[in-house]
């Protein structure tokens, strides 16, 4: 969570215990045992609670997954705070923190710059809007119980009774928590929002290729969605009359009809503190004149305003700058690109060996410690409307309700829908005003203090056009390279460089939280899908199965509709043609209900067919690897009459089948390789069934080429601001001015280094790659095949030479990093997880780190596998993305339900429960997940009574 710097209160950290163990090992030892074990929970027993109408039981199994059972909604809720609180606050606290840039208050100056750009957003000023004006009374009645079960525990508890991380703190500092706020529970869905935004980066990696490739060139990276091949996630059915009609029979949908337009009342109007005046022109403010941040107020939007930037260089500038904030802010869920997203499907009960229907989920999250989710049961003790609440499933520490999961009567999963909800703007700033339409209106400022642990505060000022707030200032690292995003003709002159603003559908208040127990209390379609119009950021694809037998789908969230403009590049802020108009009406975004196929299956493909719909939802869907694989799956099994089991589900989840290799390796085995060293690695693939298990050699070596072609083809040719930072290529100027030559005849050449994250570079391999290379496979003297070389490795003139080149280069790495006998291979060596405390254990002192890390783990699976374990081709091997979790529920006996986390439900390092689900979650297994009455009893290890 907190950026991967090290941080100035972690070095002192360091040296107090140092000095700590090197006052005894005694003491050292006792500190460390002693602290470690104070923030363990109570877990039997009594404890009261204020507040509290009734007593509320708390039974843990086990691996320490409670189950709640109240009286009240409200008893109910103060109850899942305080659990919540006694496992996970450190966590809690450092997301809320996160959420209203207040990181700093916790560590140090090293965040005030993470600080100023999630304040830039306003995340927790828009969650405040939420809760004042817009949710259900029985939602904000929730969250301030959920708030009061927090506040029970923490007033009970300070320092070392926290957590070991607050005693770390405490070793140099005197922080100390607040009391938990009902708003710091909605601001979280903000964070969610960002990591899933959709195609954000995307539109940045688009403008930034731009200066070193042509439209042309661009264009071959990112292809069109294989419709022909990969089917979409609905399909026949259309937007008539207002309303979206799927195709099949429909009739049995209980009665009140489909979701209705939402009530919220909110249009597409400006975002950020922009606003509109009563003139219709975008508003002002007092300080509008005033300095963006501490000095930094060039209209150029940032950077030092006697330096500006030159004509020409200056928007890649700004841009290149938004990357690298992007880049550095902690990563919640994990990096944004190809392969995030998750897995989900649903089968009929027509075609399961149950008779009802099964459903799967695990989506794909960053791997962190603890691990996003948390297990948990809510249970009213005699449900009805004053108690409506019997669910259990996924929740998120610091919020209350299930997230995924099922209740007595429905199921549902979630993957991202990868909606377009999210836009920059290129804005022309001047003398304190922007351009819009011809005119210069000034731009809107708001000024905010940052408290800094061991530090002076520090002021920031946050500019907004009516476009939204103008991100760029935010960035003190500019870098310098330049290429220039399109613009069309007519754009005003660069001058010293265009700001840039952002447009995203979370900065405007919404009713997701509503939606959330809207959702756990809807016992049939009609109420799924009343709950899924509220559920507007972050846009996702809501799977749904009964216990009546019926399987569903809903595409819901708030999706703009555009003016011009088609959300791939930065649009011209001074035009107001490339506005927002509104959103896609949610009775015309695509559902479907007992589809005639039998299953639905969404794992981040194309939602439909856009000749067949009247809306852009995006153009920058995963590309159908996971979802055809799932499909083919289900296809073979129920063939011939065949019914798929729960066995079955669990190995479709687990399936790492490279579906790429299936279409290069036949290419790599036509090469004719001469060296008997090469040709050793080349014959792992002869025989190969293309699964990526932990102990394949072949899947080791596989990858490796992998690496090494994408490398050859593409990383080469690719911008410094996109590639792995500290890799530095002697390469062309990306500019066209000067010679190509020197005095000499030689090709003039630059040094350039790369600038982007391992985790975050490109080409980082995924499905959009396996398209790409699909593609060129076909033309097999593309100029993509061409590359350069160098003493150890020729150049390559077409796809063949290059595929040999990458064989070769591939064999010699694996060398190294695994020996040169090829028989002691395997992907798991190369292919491992790490489990990192996301705050002290990324930038803690070593010590510290030992304490909180764990790992690692060798690893199967793979880049867009259905068993999506990802890894970024250009930055290494190591696990950068998973299955979060995994659930398969059996809508005929919920007991029969299954699921696993990836690391426990505790987040005190030691802990029994730290860790435990880890092992079993990497061998592929699952634990039991308890439902009924009878079976939560049996399975209870501790039982703690929660009392007034």
């Amino acid at each position: 969570m907190p950026a991967s710097k090290s941080m100035r209160r972690v070095r002192l950290l360091a040296i107090v215990v140092v000095l700590l163990l090197l006052g005894g090992l005694t003491a050292g030892a006792f500190w460390s045992v002693q602290t470690v074990r104070a923030s363990f929970p109570q877990v039997t027993g009594q404890v009261k609670i204020e507040g509290l109408s009734a007593p509320v039981t708390v039974r843990r199994d086990a691996n320490g997954i409670p189950q709640l059972y109240a009286d009240t909604a409200e008893d109910l809720f103060r109850a899942q705070g305080f659990v919540h609180a006694q496992d996970r606050f450190w966590e809690m606290d450092v997301r809320r923190h996160l959420t209203a840039g207040r990181l700093s208050e916790m560590f140090g100056e090293e965040q005030v710059e993470t600080d100023a750009f999630l304040r830039t957003l306003g995340w927790r000023d828009v969650a405040q809007r939420e809760y004042d004006e817009l949710l259900d009374e029985d939602t904000k009645t929730y969250l301030r119980a959920y708030a009061e079960g927090v506040n029970a525990w923490l007033g009970e508890h300070d320092g070392a009774e926290l957590s070991v991380e607050y005693a770390v703190l405490g070793l140099i500092g005197d922080y100390a928590p607040e009391p938990w706020d009902p708003v710091d529970s909605v601001a979280w869905l903000k964070a969610m929002a960002w990591d899933l935004r959709g195609n954000l980066q995307e539109e940045i990696d688009r403008s930034l290729l731009a200066g070193r490739l042509s439209t042309e060139q661009i264009d071959d990276l990112y292809p069109a969605y294989p419709f022909d091949r990969n089917r979409p996630i609905v399909a026949d059915g259309v937007v008539s009359d207002g309303a979206y009609a799927p195709a099949g029979d429909t009739s049995g949908i209980p009665a009140g009809g489909g979701a209705g337009e939402s009530g919220e009342g909110e249009g597409p109007g400006a975002s950020g503190e922009a606003g509109e005046s009563a003139d219709g022109t975008p508003g002002t403010s007092p300080d509008a004149d005033a300095d963006a941040d501490t000095g930094t107020g060039a209209d150029a939007g940032t950077g030092d305003p006697e330096e500006g930037t030159d004509e020409g260089d200056g928007f890649t500038t700004q841009l290149a700058g938004v990357a690298d904030i992007l880049d550095n802010i902690p990563a919640l869920l994990g990096p944004n690109g190809s392969g995030i997203g998750s897995n989900s499907w649903v089968i009929s009960g027509d075609y399961t060996t149950t008779g009802e229907p099964l459903l799967a989920n695990d989506p794909h999250l960053a791997p962190m410690l603890p691990s996003i989710w948390y297990q948990m049961g809510l249970h009213c003790t005699d449900v009805g409307p004053d108690c409506p609440f019997e669910v259990a499933g996924f929740t998120f520490s610091g919020m209350p309700g299930v997230v995924i999961g099922h209740n007595d009567s429905i199921a549902w999963g979630f993957t991202n829908l990868g909606a377009d909800v999210s836009d920059l703007y290129l804005e022309k700033l001047s003398d304190g005003t922007y351009l819009r339409d011809g005119e210069q209106f000034p731009y809107s400022t708001r000024r905010e203090v940052i408290e800094v642990a061991g530090g002076e505060p520090r002021e920031i000022t946050i500019r907004s056009t009516a476009n939204g707030p103008i991100i760029s200032d935010r960035s003190e690292e500019m870098r310098d390279a330049g290429v220039l995003a399109p613009v069309t003709a007519g754009a005003p002159d660069r001058g010293q460089g265009y700001a840039v603003s952002l447009r995203w559908t979370a900065l405007e208040p919404s009713k997701t939280m509503d939606a959330v127990f809207k959702l756990n209390a809807a016992g049939d379609f009609t109420e799924f899908r009343e709950a899924a119009r509220d559920f507007a950021v972050p846009s996702q694809n809501l799977l749904y199965a009964d216990t009546e037998g019926n399987i569903g789908y809903q595409a819901p969230g708030r999706i703009p509709v555009r003016g011009e403009g088609d959300g791939r590049y930065p649009a011209p802020g001074w035009d107001s043609a490339h506005d927002w108009e509104g959103w896609i009406p949610q009775d015309e975004l695509p559902w479907e209900y007992n589809p005639e196929r039998g299953y639905i299956v969404t794992a981040n493909q194309a939602v439909i067919d856009p000749e067949a719909y009247p809306y852009t939802l995006t153009d920058d869907w995963s590309y159908g690897t996971r979802s055809r694989r799932v499909e083919d799956l289900i296809e073979a099994k129920i063939r011939d009459g065949g019914k798929i089991s729960m066995g079955d589900m669990r190995s479709i989840q687990l399936d790492d089948s490279n579906e790429m290799a299936k279409i290069l390796v036949p290419y790599l085995l036509r090469i004719d390789i001469d060296d008997p060293y090469i040709r050793e690695a080349q014959e792992l693939l002869e025989g190969w069934d293309y699964t990526q298990d932990a102990d394949s050699a072949a899947a080791a070596y596989y990858n490796a080429v992998w690496r090494h072609v994408l490398r050859f083809a593409f990383g080469h040719k690719l911008p410094k601001e996109v590639r792995v930072e500290g890799q530095c290529l002697r390469v062309r100027p990306a500019d066209d001015s000067g010679p190509l030559e020197d005095a000499h005849g030689r090709a003039r050449l630059v040094t350039e280094c790369g600038e982007r994250t391992p985790d975050s570079a490109q080409p980082d391999g995924g499905d959009r790659w396996f398209e790409v290379v699909r593609i060129l496979l076909e033309e097999p003297e593309s100029e993509w095949w061409v590359s350069s070389g160098n003493r150890s490795t020729p150049s390559s003139r077409d796809r063949d030479e290059l595929l040999a080149k990458a064989m070769k280069d591939a064999r010699w790495e694996l060398t190294s990093l695994l020996g040169k006998d090829i028989s002691t291979w395997s992907w798991g060596r190369l292919h491992q997880l790490e489990l990192t405390n996301q705050t002290l254990g990324t930038a803690g002192p070593g010590v510290v780190r030992t304490l909180l890390n764990r790992g690692p783990w060798s690893i199967s699976g793979g880049q867009d596998a259905v068993n999506a374990t990802g890894w970024n081709a250009a930055g290494g091997y190591g696990v950068t993305w998973v299955p979060s979790m995994r659930m398969v529920v059996n809508l005929a006996d919920f007991d029969q339900s299954v699921w696993i986390n990836l690391s426990g439900a505790s987040g005190h390092a030691h802990h029994t429960n730290y860790t435990d689900q880890t092992r079993l979650w990497a061998d592929g297994e699952y634990l039991p997940w308890a439902w009924t009455d009878e079976a939560v009893e049996e399975a209870t290890e501790n039982t703690m009574a929660l009392l007034p």
